[in-house]
């Protein structure tokens, strides 16, 4: 498996992005929907993965903004289907 491929930057909206070939991204231990943390050192750009750890309770409720997120998933000011309060 090679770890260098020479790719071609597309406009994705106002920016620019490149894919990565399969290989290169099982080479660096990549999968889809993983946050990466991209930095440039002189004229490279660096992709570096980021290590989520796992958030307790307590940190995504503090994290939980009603506005942002849409309030109550179910409002249970009235009554929906068959069921009595």
């Amino acid at each position: 498996m090679s770890n260098e491929t020479v790719l071609t930057l597309k406009h994705w909206g106002n920016n620019l992005g490149v894919r990565l070939s399969a290989a290169i991204a099982g080479a660096a231990h990549l999968q889809a929907e993983q946050r990466v943390r991209v930095r440039v050192e002189g004229r490279r750009v660096v992709i570096e993965a980021i290590a989520d750890e796992p958030l307790t309770l307590a940190q995504r409720l503090a994290r939980f903004d009603p506005d942002l997120h849409g309030g109550e998933a179910m409002p249970v000011d009235a009554s929906v289907g068959s069921e009595r309060w």
